[in-house]
């Protein structure tokens, strides 16, 4: 067969239904001048990123949900900035993160603290720092974890807390310093 172009609307397998293939074993299929259109299974979405417009004072030793207002983007509109929570709405198992910039009210003021990513309500997987034997100014623990959801009625969030000697914590909301995000897992 000689090389030319195929002009076609429709491609389907002899039966009705299969495999079809495109390409063989140290081809590369070029579509580079056309759009793909994946279905549902093969997306990484939901996903989603936020973080924070402004800093937030939290009181000490307090854990304190992170007030993630601001959203970088959000695929299916399932991160809500009002409650700071991720809910799906599709099953499978997400990539979830987190980093939270923590700050003393001044120079060396910072003791200690952590953050940790909830699931429904439940702590999954926490970060912490501990300065008391040299206090600090600030810290930024990070959390990533794979978690299972169901899609309908699970959610994920992020909670921080920390020690300042003298006045309040402040999570960092200035120039995304503390940032929050799921994607969708495709192929498992």
């Amino acid at each position: 067969m000689a090389d030319g172009t195929l002009k076609v609307g429709t491609i389907t397998t002899s039966s009705g239904s299969g495999t079809i293939t495109l390409g063989q074993s140290g081809e590369t299929v070029d579509m580079a001048n056309g759009s793909i259109t994946l279905n549902s299974d093969m997306k990484s979405a939901p996903a989603f990123e936020a973080y924070m417009n402004a800093s937030q004072t939290i009181s000490d030793n307090t854990e304190t949900a992170v007030e993630f207002d601001t959203e970088n983007f959000d695929t299916d509109g399932a991160f809500d900035t009002g409650t700071y929570r991720f809910t799906p709405q599709t099953a499978g198992k997400y990539f979830v993160y987190t980093m939270v910039n923590v700050s003393g009210d001044a120079n060396s003021n910072l003791e200690y603290g952590w953050c940790f990513i909830r699931k429904n309500g439940s702590k999954l997987l926490e970060s912490r720092f501990d300065y008391r034997s040299n206090n600090g100014r600030n810290a930024s623990p990070s959390v990533s974890q794979v978690i299972d959801l169901n899609g309908s009625t699970d959610y994920v969030d992020v909670y921080a807390a920390a020690n300042d000697t003298t006045g309040s914590p402040i999570i960092e909301g200035t120039q995304r310093f503390t940032v929050f995000g799921a994607y969708r897992i495709i192929g498992v």
